[in-house]
C-alpha cells in the first residue's frame, strides 16, 4: 500500500513539528533520497512552510537518506519521534549536512522528549 512519495513526505513532516513544536519556524532545506529498487527518488523538503518538491535539493542544509520501502512502512504506521530515532540510531536512516543544523535538531527532539516524560510522570 505504498502512496505518493510527496503525500508521504508532507505527511511525515506535519506529524514530526506536531510532535516537536519548537522546530516549526526554523527555515530550513531538508534533502530527502529515497533508495529503491536500482533508482533513487530525490525531494527538497522547505520548512517552515513545509513544502515538498521532487528535486535535488542542491541548497540543502542537511540531507536524510532511507530505504523506500522503509519510508513508506514508517509513515504508514503512523511513525512517532521515538521510531524516527530508533531508525537514525540502528542505520535504516541516514541524515548529513551542516553539522550545526543537525545538533540542534537532535538537542531539541531530545529536550522535547524529556518534557514528555516528565509530563506523563506527573499525571
Amino acid at each position: 500500500m505504498s502512496g505518493d512519495a510527496k503525500t508521504l513526505i508532507e505527511t511525515a513532516v506535519r506529524s514530526f513539528l506536531e510532535e516537536v513544536p519548537a522546530l516549526r519556524p526554523l527555515k530550513l532545506v531538508v534533502g530527502v533520497d529515497l533508495h529503491g529498487r536500482g533508482d533513487t527518488q530525490q525531494f527538497r523538503v522547505e520548512l517552515p512552510q513545509n513544502e515538498v518538491r521532487k528535486d535535488m535539493a542542491a541548497d540543502a542544509k542537511v540531507r536524510v537518506d532511507m530505504r523506500r520501502d522503509f519510508f513508506n512502512a514508517m509513515v504508514e504506521n503512523g511513525a512517532r519521534v521515538a521510531d524516527w530515532r530508533e531508525a537514525f540510531t540502528y542505520g535504516q536512516a541516514k541524515a548529513s549536512g551542516v553539522d550545526q543544523y543537525l545538533k540542534l535538531i537532535v538537542n531539541v527532539v531530545e529536550r522535547q522528549e524529556e518534557r514528555s516524560r516528565t509530563r506523563r510522570a506527573r499525571h
